[in-house]
Parts: structure tokens; sequence; C-alpha cells
């Protein structure tokens, strides 16, 4: 029997040496040892290379989050002299230290909302969790301990934690994990290419979707409802942009139960949906707000949960009664990860980078919505600099490929084999460019799609 973790890399390479100690994250592990890991060496603007000396251009910006690119020698300035001064200081017992005042009070000040305390830790996945752990607190707290329920959609992504892996509306993240646990549902997708009823308009869809959602709330009792999760853009899950109803029948849903909104912005927030926040493109009044990524460029680890000053208050008194607010990170408010996603929003504001990637965003979507007509290619959607093209096997009955047939594998290849970094989402390909992204780079990153593509054709027609 052929042992499979059997390699042909050369013994004692950086791959074979990865093969045999690390457990890769979100990884098809077979597939990961038939072919080895790719191994990245470095990286400056909107380009990495790896150790054979190949050039890609990012066109995923690292998992959604690289938003001024690599290399930025500001940020590499503001870390190393953070270092020097406070190399780590906690938060807990009511110390605090200089960076993380002044990154939440940038915070409190650039977010769409009312938003009265900031809450710091290392990723998007703590981050929901975070917003899990305070809607029981909060309704515990002010005598409403029935209200434990979180709302989530299929198809969200929210993280890979127990509470925010739950949240999460995808398979994969659940088979074999135990999850979801009690006490999270999950509403219907608003993918309306694949989810909408024969001849149903989106006006007609949105609203059979609002009425499922009220469904839902009324079958399980209002009462027993905290909050609805959602990204305004569904990331992970395909690139899913709602119809333009959407959020707004689903908020009046959640106001006539007093549901509270947890707005998820780990990928859209920062500049990525052509605005600063999704909830500003899409008109979205969040309770709460969890943020990551583009807060610091994924230059260093750092996420957020940002709550009212009313979910706050109640907390106080109950460490009068408990004797602390028992929740807490080594890692929450890490002073050189404060001190440079700091200084990574004040560039956003000096370069304007905001309007740099509004102005890309429009470049950037007419030349994805170019694919429309190519026999490949079924639905394609996006928003400001993130989108995607789907491909089928059937144009008009919108059948999928075979899963056998591996055709989004088959394309990502391809484009790696150009020299273009994607994301294959089943039989999507995911975009997401860096922010500072130009049009000639952009021109680069479709050039090599075109031919990463016309071969995939190739080998869809020889099928």
């Amino acid at each position: 029997m052929t042992d499979p973790l059997h390699n042909e890399f050369e013994p004692g390479s950086i791959e074979a040496r990865d093969l045999a100690h690390i457990l890769h994250p979100t990884t098809n592990l077979a597939d990961l040892h038939e072919d080895g890991p790719t191994v990245h060496t470095h990286a400056k603007g909107v380009y990495l290379w790896d150790n054979h000396g190949k050039q890609y251009i990012e066109g995923m910006a690292g998992l959604w989050c690289t938003a001024l690119g690599y290399g930025e020698e500001e940020l590499i300035k503001a870390a190393t002299e953070q270092f020097r001064k406070l190399s780590y200081s906690q938060l807990f017992a009511g110390k605090t230290h200089e960076p993380s005042v002044l990154l939440a009070e940038k915070l409190k000040e650039m977010v769409p909302f009312d938003a009265g305390r900031v809450y710091f830790g290392v990723s998007g996945s703590d981050a929901n969790d975070t917003q899990v752990k305070l809607m029981w607190y909060y309704h515990n707290l002010i005598g409403r301990p029935e209200r434990k329920k979180i709302i989530s959609r299929h198809g969200a992504f929210h993280g890979v934690t127990v509470a925010a892996g739950s949240l999460t509306g995808l398979p994969p993240f659940h088979r074999h994990f135990d999850l979801p646990i009690p006490n999270i549902l999950h509403t219907d997708s608003p993918f309306y290419y694949r989810e909408a009823r024969e001849g149903e308009t989106e006006d007609e869809f949105t609203t059979r979707l609002a009425n499922s959602l009220n469904d839902l709330i009324e079958a399980e009792g209002p009462e027993t409802i905290a909050a609805f999760i959602a990204e305004p853009v569904l990331g992970a899950g395909g690139v899913i942009v709602p119809p333009d109803s959407y959020h707004a029948k689903i908020q009046e849903v959640l106001r006539r139960h007093r549901i509270f909104y947890i707005d998820d912005e780990v990928i859209c927030g920062f500049g990525r949906t052509g605005n600063p926040f999704g909830a500003q493109t899409f008109d979205i009044q969040p309770t709460t707000m969890s943020i990551a990524k583009a807060l610091s460029s994924a230059y260093l680890p750092i996420s957020a949960a940002i709550i009212p000053e009313f979910m706050y208050e109640p907390f106080i008194e109950a460490s009068r009664e408990i004797g602390m607010f028992g929740h807490g990170f080594t890692y929450t408010g890490h002073p050189v990860c404060a001190a440079l996603a700091l200084r990574n929003l004040e560039l956003m504001e000096e370069r304007d980078v905001f309007g740099h990637a509004a102005r890309m965003g429009e470049i950037f979507q007419a030349r994805l919505h170019s694919y429309e007509d190519h026999p490949l290619v079924g639905n394609v959607r996006g928003v400001g600099l993130i989108g995607a093209i789907e491909m089928v096997a059937d144009r008009d009955s919108k059948a999928k490929f075979p899963a056998a047939a591996a055709v989004g594998p088959y394309c990502l290849k391809r484009c790696l084999d150009h020299g273009l970094i994607l994301r294959n989402l089943g039989d999507a390909m995911a975009f997401c460019p860096p922010l500072i992204i130009d049009d000639k780079e952009l021109d680069e990153l479709f050039g090599k799609f075109d031919r990463a593509l016309a071969e995939t054709l190739e080998y869809v027609n020889g099928l």
C-alpha cells in the first residue's frame, strides 16, 4: 500500500519538512500530500515570489486582508518603534497603554454607528466568538436570560472557533466537529443566482427571505432570539452580493422583533466594498460590529468587537457582584499590533486609499463583468474591489460541473501557472486584490486570468 504521506520532494527541503510537521488550515490535506505546498519567500506591493523565483500578482489580498499590499515601510517602522518602546503590555486588571487607547478612539470615529466600547482580539473568529458571549452576557444581566439564540445564514463564514464556527454556515466547517452548538440557527442565503425560484424577481426573492426569517423567529419565539449576524457580502461562501432590497427587508424584520444586528465587517471593512464599511454600501444600521483583516492590512494579528454603550453599562454593575468582567485574551490590545493598526488607518486616510479603491473598483467591476458572455461563465458578481466568476456546465440551466471534474481547482492551477493568485470557492473564482492595486496592475491581473480561463475551457471541452 502506498504511504499517504509519501512525497517526491528532496529530503530536507522546506516542502518535505512542511509535509512532515505542519497541520495546514482550510486545506485539502490529501491533495497537499500529492502536490506539496507552495513556498512563498518574499513580497512587495501587489506581488509575491516563491522559492523558485516565480513572481505572482496578488489577486486575493492574502486571505482578503492585505489592503495596503506587502512591504509597506511605514507599517514596518510603526511596529519597530513600538517594539522598542513597549513590546508587550496587558489590558487585564485595569492596566492600559497609549496605542490601544488611540486605536479605540480612532475606530469609534470611523465606524458608522453609535459605538461605545472596543474589545480587541487577534482574529475575526475570536471577534465573532466574543460577540456571541457578549450577547449572552448582556441579556443575562438585563434579566432576559431566555434570549440566547443567534441567527446566522447558510453559506456564511464567521470563523472557525467553536461559537464562530457554529455561526459559519458551510458544511465542511461543521462535519465531524460536532458543530453547530445549541442556540445557533441558520436562515436562507441571499444568493439570488442559486436560490431564487423559477421566474422569481429579486424583489420577490428578498421578500420571501424576509418572510422566511420572520417565520423562523416566530417559530423559535422572538423572546428567545438575541441577535442576527451577517456579512454585508458573504465572502468565503462564494462572494455572494445580496440583491439591493435584501438588507432593508431583513432589518425591518429584526426591528419588529427587537433583535440585535451583529455586522461582520471582517472582510468588507476598510474600503473593500467601495465605502469605508460594507454597512455604508448596503445601508445597514448595526447594533455591534466585528472587524479584523484590513484593520492592520494583516501585518500583525488584531481584531475588534465593537459594542454600543448601552450594552457596556450593565457590565460595570455585574463586576461589583462577580468581581470582574470574566472575558479576556493574553494578547487583547497588544501594543505593537495596536500601534501598527493605528498607523495603517492613518495611512489609509493620508493616501485616500478608500477613494482610490472606489475608483479602481469601477474598473475592476467593468473587467469582471466583461466575462458574462463567456461560454464557461454562469454568473458574475461583485461590488467594489471584491468579486467572483462562477463557472458552470450549462449556462441556461445553471447546471454545475460534477465534483470529480474539479473545474475550479483546475482553473486555480492554471492561474498559478501564469503567476496569478486567486482562490476557488468550488467552481467560483474569487477576486479580492489589495486596495492599492492600480489600473495597469488590474490589466495584468485580468490578462493572466484570460489565459487561465481559456485553458480551462479547453480542459472542459475535453471532458
